[in-house]
């Protein structure tokens, strides 16, 4: 795919909208890294409200040390806008994907070894485990193209594979998840390598897994507080990753919730 650039206006004229959501991808991007589900590839991408472009990284910079200077914003059209560098060559992916799905604000491609085997067994299928996987009870089909999305045909075929769903497997080579916020993404990925996990637990120990039924889901989703729920584990994660390092301190007031905003005004 040829990348196109046009000139970047001055850091500091910057919207604070692109900052925020430089700094939130920035975040997540770290913060998967750190938990296992990127490594030296994979990228996330997020909408920029009010425009009709989103924030990527430069594809060269190492996942571990995203930051806010080595964000791109690129439109609808793939040109970067914004920012000094190449963006991940799996462009189409995002591109594609946020064109097709308008109530996506995120978007996440990984190579998260673990899900990669369910893409390489045969009779075996990725199926809503634990109870947070219900957020994938529509399914989670698998694209059958195993090579790099680079193309914009690629791209459209990749987001059809998707389609409605939240999350979609590549055929011995990776995912994609969405969700309709940077944070929400993160949480979600942590919960998907939860439900594969405890999947592959229980295939390797020879028996037959047991998912979530309708009736369970629907009992699930009834007691469910999404908003609350990603707002609690985004808490603990950021604190996490600013204890241990993986985030600057600096980061800190434009990460962490406040505690007027930790209340929970309900049950349910």
């Amino acid at each position: 795919m040829t990348v196109t650039h046009v000139s970047r206006r001055a850091a500091v004229s910057a919207p604070s909208n692109v900052d925020q959501v430089a700094l939130e991808v920035s975040a997540v991007t770290r913060l998967l890294e750190a938990e296992g589900i990127l490594d030296y590839s994979g990228h996330v991408s997020a909408r920029i409200p009010g425009r009709d472009a989103f924030a990527i990284q430069i594809g060269a910079t190492s996942r571990a040390e995203v930051a806010p200077e080595t964000m791109l914003v690129v439109d609808r059209a793939g040109t970067v806008i914004e920012g000094e560098g190449e963006p991940p060559s799996e462009l189409p992916i995002h591109l594609e994907i946020l064109k097709s799905r308008p109530d996506v604000a995120a978007v996440l491609h990984s190579h998260m070894e673990l899900a990669i085997a369910f893409t390489m067994m045969d009779g075996v299928t990725l199926v809503p485990m634990r109870a947070r996987a219900s957020r994938w009870k529509s399914g989670i089909p698998t694209h059958p193209d195993p090579s790099h999305i680079k193309f914009k045909e690629q791209g459209e075929a990749r987001a059809k594979t998707l389609g409605r769903h939240h999350a979609a497997l590549m055929r011995a080579h990776g995912l994609v998840r969405v969700a309709e916020s940077a944070r929400a993404l993160f949480i979600d990925a942590v919960h998907f390598k939860e439900n594969a996990t405890a999947q592959m637990q229980a295939l390797q120990a020879g028996a037959k897994p047991l998912p979530l039924t309708d009736a369970e889901i629907a009992q699930i989703e009834r007691m469910e507080m999404r908003d609350w729920h990603i707002k609690k584990l985004w808490n603990y994660y950021a604190r996490k990753g600013l204890k241990e390092g993986v985030l600057p301190r600096e980061w800190t007031d434009a990460l962490v919730p406040s505690k007027e905003m930790m209340r929970r005004e309900r049950m349910v």
